[in-house]
């Protein structure tokens, strides 16, 4: 059984860090691509980053020179850095596993709540 977990939400100030961390188990982490979404109050969820299985990562244009994504060692283990934060940075973060070549193969964590504010 697959199960995507996520950890590392909190309340920030802004400016400040946080790093999130998704591991997903039961899965063979080398033919997954990882991905962070995000989804704030009355908004639809929208990509942060992604990184593919040998580690071609992007990133949306609104966290660009401030958000990191990478993989762990175990491939199936990501990491988001996320720093200068801002207010409209606040949302639920998840974390999904895609399988590269089929669509179906697509797991989602509960979400880790990200909150910027002074």
């Amino acid at each position: 059984q697959v199960q995507v977990v996520e950890s590392g939400g909190g309340l920030v100030q802004p400016g400040g860090s946080l790093k999130l961390s998704c591991t997903a188990s039961g899965i063979a982490g080398t033919i997954y691509a990882m991905n962070w979404y995000r989804q704030a109050p009355g908004k639809e969820r929208e990509v942060v980053a992604s990184i593919s299985r040998s580690g071609v990562t992007s990133y949306a244009e609104f966290v660009k020179g401030r958000f990191t994504i990478s993989r762990g060692s175990a491939k199936n283990t990501v990491f988001l850095q996320m720093n200068s934060l801002k207010p409209e940075d606040t949302a639920i973060y998840y974390c999904n596993a895609q399988h590269v070549l089929v669509e179906s193969l697509s797991y989602w964590g509960q979400g880790t709540q990200v909150t910027v504010s002074s």
